[in-house]
């Protein structure tokens, strides 16, 4: 397990049930490198990951 899957956990628990708008999702990394700069890369990394998700599905 890794260490970031306890925070993964506490959102599938805290956000269940919930489906989550791709705007709040952006804004919400946007605040958070605002707040964190020292992440803008794996944000950006992630952002990009989720971004292309679906294309890699095609293969």
């Amino acid at each position: 397990m890794y260490f970031t899957d306890r925070g993964i956990e506490e959102l599938t628990q805290r956000r269940e049930g919930e489906q989550l708008d791709v705007e709040w999702l952006a804004l919400r990394l946007r605040a958070f490198v605002d707040l964190n700069p020292q992440f803008e890369d794996a944000v950006e990394r992630l952002a990009t990951f989720l971004a292309r998700d679906d294309e890699d599905d095609l293969d």
